[in-house]
């Protein structure tokens, strides 16, 4: 089929034939939609990134299926009841009537509308009732973020065996790898060149194409560090550098140390945070912000440090209700300036003025990141550009680098070690909203004392800018006062001119004494550019795919001197200004 279904439309539809006609798609929702109904599939995969439209593209295949007779009713499942509810919104706007009050003891929906919307928790209860439903009626079953049904709680199981009678089902995912090796109901699997089973979607797009198309916004990650002490259950006081090499513990006691709202790192960075926001808004009036917390009580805390430094008080969605759900929307409709949510707004939450966000969880799964990074991705101009705040952990700093990499649902694998195990989002999200009212056995072993907050640079297209500087320095609000409007190309341009301000900066100081008079010693000096090599070097292999030795090995080819540990200042700078020119000749 050359040309689409929607131009013979069947005038029993006449506001869905209006709609189909009339309704401007985006180039890759035109192409996923022309290979649909050319092949007609029984099930298709589209994997886009957040933020690139996929409820666009699934509500006008819905109205084509409808309209031309296909299917008689649309069942639509989702991961939670608020999106439920965005669902059927959107689709009331097309002119399709989805049922998102629709509840297992009720049974049916009313004669008026075109189906319902579920959740995949609400089809585990009860999967016999929902196969009855869809063998009663030929139905389209969207499956809303897919990689849900992997998990090992049933929800696959459960969901295959509703929905297994269905005439045409659609999967949608902006993300849809895991760390399981589940395999997800309705996905095809195919080896690669390594024998490796992994997801074949039917239409792919991208972050990296939807930048390049204007779709998305370019993301400025800002990492924090800084100094972290606190008690273990011996009583022993443990000091450490967030940011700095460490084991695995070590960086998960110093990160849950940083996440304390009685330290200091904390306020320092949503005070940062803030300012970045006023930046952004001076050009984006409306652009608002986001923490994503790890639970409960740190929410709140960290809504209290929030409405001190800005003398208003933040949305606060502590769960999924319909109070939280009605926060979301007002938060969306509004211009005030921030949210504070534990996981519910990390996946699939569409409030497109969201533009600068904090990362305030110890959540480190990349499907987890990478849904919590698309809630700020959603372009609605050319320009607009998005901020996030992390803690300077090696995980979530991969993750970051990583943001334009294409991934696939991979089987096959080891299973994850006790040091990786993915938790089923279900149960990260219970255990997040409920209330302790004891410890748990491991808050016994842990006493966070204090943190310091220190700014360790920015993360944009995988390449980093900046050097350590204290919070409040001139080298911080370089980097804060980045202009909220910015094309990609722009971004990175700006944020060279500003490495090279602060590095000019940094060797003055070094030569000639700092501000106050007081010479900054050499070796610290010297140790500073170490770390800034070292993580360009890692921003480079990773992009590159190169190990670490070897781009240090052809930079020392390039530009002479003996290994990194024997090279002086001059030396050191060399090599930093070399891979800064590789980074500009592979863009």
């Amino acid at each position: 089929m050359s040309t689409s279904a929607a131009q013979n439309l069947s005038p029993s539809f006449p506001e869905r034939a209006a709609w189909g006609t009339a309704s401007k798609l985006r180039a890759w929702q035109a192409a996923a939609l022309e290979n649909y109904l050319e092949n007609h599939p029984r099930d298709f995969l589209a994997v886009a990134t957040p933020g690139a439209g996929k409820t666009t593209f699934a509500l006008r295949v819905a109205a084509e299926l409808l309209a031309n007779n296909v299917v008689q009713r649309i069942t639509i499942v989702a991961p939670t009841e608020h999106l439920k509810t965005q669902w059927a919104e959107a689709a009331a706007r097309v002119g399709i009537d989805i049922d998102p009050g629709f509840t297992n003891a009720a049974g049916g929906h009313g004669r008026h509308y075109d189906g319902v919307a579920l959740t995949y928790a609400g089809v585990a209860s009860k999967p016999l009732l929902h196969r009855a439903r869809t063998e009663n009626a030929r139905t389209l079953v969207i499956l809303d973020e897919i990689h849900h049904g992997g998990d090992a709680l049933s929800w696959g199981e459960a969901i295959r065996e509703a929905f297994e009678p269905a005439t045409r089902r659609l999967a949608l995912t902006g993300t849809p790898f895991r760390s399981d090796t589940n395999p997800i109901p309705f996905v095809t699997y195919a080896p690669d060149a390594d024998g490796i089973r992994r997801s074949a979607a039917d239409y792919t797009y991208g972050y990296a194409q939807a930048l390049a198309d204007g779709v998305v916004r370019p993301v400025l990650f800002l990492a924090y560090g800084g100094a972290m002490r606190w008690r273990t259950r011996a009583g022993d006081e443990v000091a450490a550098r967030l940011g700095e090499p460490a084991t695995k513990d070590v960086i998960a006691q110093a990160w849950r140390t940083a996440l304390d709202p009685r330290g200091e790192w904390i306020p320092s960075v949503l005070a940062a945070a803030d300012k970045r926001l006023t930046q952004v808004r001076q050009h984006v009036e409306d652009a608002g912000g986001l923490v994503i917390a790890s639970d409960q009580t740190k929410a709140r805390a960290y809504a209290a440090i929030l409405t001190q430094l800005t003398g208003e008080k933040p949305a606060v969605v502590l769960s999924d209700d319909t109070g939280s759900s009605k926060r979301i929307e007002e938060f969306a409709a509004g211009t005030s300036r921030w949210m504070v949510a534990v996981r519910m707004v990390s996946e699939g939450v569409d409030v497109p003025r969201l533009c600068v966000g904090v990362y305030a969880t110890s959540t480190q799964t990349p499907l987890f990141f990478a849904q919590a990074v698309g809630r700020f991705v959603r372009a609605r101009k050319r320009g607009e550009t998005a901020s996030v705040f992390l803690p300077s952990v090696p995980t979530i700093l991969a993750h970051a680098a990583a943001l334009e990499a294409e991934r696939d649902h991979a089987l096959d694998r080891p299973k994850a070690t006790e040091d990786d195990v993915w938790a089923p989002e279900e149960a990260l999200i219970e255990e997040a909203n409920r209330e302790r009212s004891t410890p748990d056995q491991g808050e016994f072993t842990f006493e966070a004392l204090e943190s310091e907050a220190e700014f360790d640079h920015v993360l944009f297209d995988a390449e980093q800018f900046g050097l350590t500087a204290a919070v409040g320095s001139d080298e911080e609000q370089d980097y804060l006062g980045l202009p909220g409007l910015l094309e990609p190309d722009q971004v990175a341009h700006v944020l060279r001119q500003r490495q090279s301000e602060h590095s000019t900066r940094t060797s003055a100081r070094a030569q000639n004494g700092s501000a106050d008079g007081a010479q900054l010693s050499a070796h610290r000096a010297l140790a500073a550019q170490r770390k800034e090599l070292n993580s360009l070097v890692s921003a480079f292999a990773r992009k590159t795919g190169a190990p670490h030795a070897v781009v240090h090995s052809d930079l020392r080819k390039q530009c002479g001197g003996p290994t990194l540990d024997q090279a002086n200042t001059q030396q050191v700078g060399e090599r930093i200004e070399a891979i800064r020119r590789w980074f500009v000749g592979r863009k």
